[in-house]
């Protein structure tokens, strides 16, 4: 079976609908370290990376960033010393739909490669 990561992007229109509570289920558990969080009344995907310096908190946010270029879709990232929280959602439908965790999943890859050793 494909990777979640593995999936295309396939951009949203206004009047997509976001994913329903049991789709979300689903794919949270094939990214099992974020979460979902609600935030202005909308469901958001969530995750803290940690690492023991500020070079890879930041290598890991170009990174990232770079790929939402790539899909013309964007986090909300916030750096600190050691920590990068990414948070998906996707304004065009309201809340949550399978991009973002197509690129939560695609968050996950890149930072096992950033922390290895």
């Amino acid at each position: 079976m494909p990777s979640l990561a593995d999936e295309n992007v396939i951009l949203n229109k206004k009047g997509d609908a976001p994913l329903v509570p049991e789709d979300m289920k689903s794919l949270l558990a094939q990214v099992p370290d974020w979460c979902v969080i609600q935030d202005d009344g909308m469901d958001r995907l969530v995750r803290e990376f940690r690492f023991s310096d500020y070079l890879k908190v930041i290598d890991l946010a170009h990174k990232i960033g770079c790929m939402g270029e790539q899909v013309n879709h964007h986090p909300d990232m916030h750096v600190t010393w050691g920590k990068l929280t990414v948070t998906w959602w996707t304004h065009v439908t309201g809340g949550l739909n399978r991009n973002d965790f197509i690129m939560a999943a695609r968050c996950d890859r890149v930072a096992l490669l950033i922390s290895a050793p």
